[in-house]
C-alpha cells in the first residue's frame, strides 16, 4: 500500500512576542488527537504557499496574518501518511480569533511552547523556535 502524501502550510503567528499554538479536536488517528500545533492547513491546487495559508487562517480561526517569511519545512511520517509541512512567519495585528476547528489555544512566549504536547511534525518548529527566538 502506498503511503498518502500530504503538504500543508503552517502559520507561527506572533502578538506582542507571543506565538499562538493552537489545540486539535479529537481525530480518528489518535497519534495527532488532542495534540498542539501551528494553525494552517492543505494547500489546494493553483494556491501559492501564501495564498493557501491566508485563507487556512481565515477559515480556522477568522484572523488575517501578514505573512514575513518562510521558517521551516519538516517532513515527517506518520503511520498512515507522510506531511511535508512548510511554516512561515507571521504576525498579526489583534489576538482576537474564533476557534472554528481546535478546541483550544494559547498565547505563548517562545521559550514556553515546549511545555505543550505537540503533533511529532510540528516539534522541530517548536524546537528550533524556543532556541532561536
Amino acid at each position: 500500500m502506498k503511503t498518502k502524501k500530504i503538504e500543508v502550510v503552517a502559520a507561527i503567528i506572533y502578538f506582542n512576542n507571543k506565538i499562538l499554538c493552537v489545540q486539535r479536536d479529537v481525530n480518528k488517528y489518535d497519534y495527532i488527537s488532542e495534540k498542539y500545533e501551528f494553525p494552517g492547513g492543505k494547500i489546494e491546487s493553483e494556491e501559492t504557499h501564501e495564498e493557501a495559508l491566508k485563507r487556512e487562517i481565515v477559515e480556522e480561526l477568522d484572523m488575517k496574518v501578514d505573512i514575513k517569511k518562510h521558517y521551516l519545512t519538516v517532513k515527517h511520517s506518520y503511520p498512515d501518511f507522510h506531511l511535508t509541512m512548510h511554516s512561515y512567519i507571521c504576525h498579526c495585528n489583534s489576538e482576537v480569533l474564533k476557534l472554528r476547528e481546535h478546541i483550544s489555544y494559547k498565547w505563548l512566549n517562545p521559550q514556553k511552547i515546549d511545555t505543550l504536547d505537540w503533533a511529532a511534525a510540528d516539534i522541530p518548529i517548536m524546537e528550533k523556535l524556543k532556541t532561536t527566538e
